[in-house]
């Protein structure tokens, strides 16, 4: 079995994610119902920012750095203040188990050692978005992505 991280193995990950991939339906209420819909519009917005390019600093429609795409996405979903940094989003959200991920949860990723390098929303279906690197474009990516999928290492969520 091949390792993922420092003594993890792929095997309970790989179970964590197929177990976020089919979420039973719960109807929230109260807060959890606000906050249940401030995820999906900020689902929704990042979804249709698919395709802008990617610009360092970037938190508006003309162009994405990764945390500027979740704090424009949130933004339009009526939570506005929230930190422009991955590292910064990661402190503010409450960390939940990948196995609990529902869509609008954030996903961090550790880069070339370096933690919460990057930020991305999960989407539901084991599918995010995201704002990748320089020369590139706000896109969908799939867990199973060769890059992408390997160094997903936390998730957290926003809470009203």
């Amino acid at each position: 079995m091949r390792p993922l991280v420092r003594g993890l193995a792929l095997a309970p990950l790989a179970w964590a994610l197929a177990c976020a991939a089919t979420p039973t339906p719960v109807a929230p209420s109260g807060a959890a119902s606000r906050s249940h819909s401030v995820r999906n519009e900020a689902v929704r917005t990042a979804t249709s920012m698919i395709g802008v390019p990617y610009r360092w600093g970037g938190r508006t429609p003309r162009g994405f750095d990764c945390s500027g795409l979740v704090v424009y996405s949130y933004g339009e979903a009526g939570l506005r203040g929230l930190p422009h940094s991955a590292a910064a989003l990661e402190r503010h959200a409450r960390p939940i188990a990948l196995a609990s991920l529902e869509p609008g949860d954030l996903l961090f990723f550790d880069l070339e050692g370096r933690k919460a390098a990057h930020v991305a929303i999960y989407l539901g279906g084991r599918a995010f978005v995201h704002a990748p690197s320089l020369g590139k474009r706000v896109e969908r990516v799939d867990f199973d992505h060769v890059y992408w999928g390997t160094r997903i290492r936390r998730a957290g969520r926003i809470a009203r």
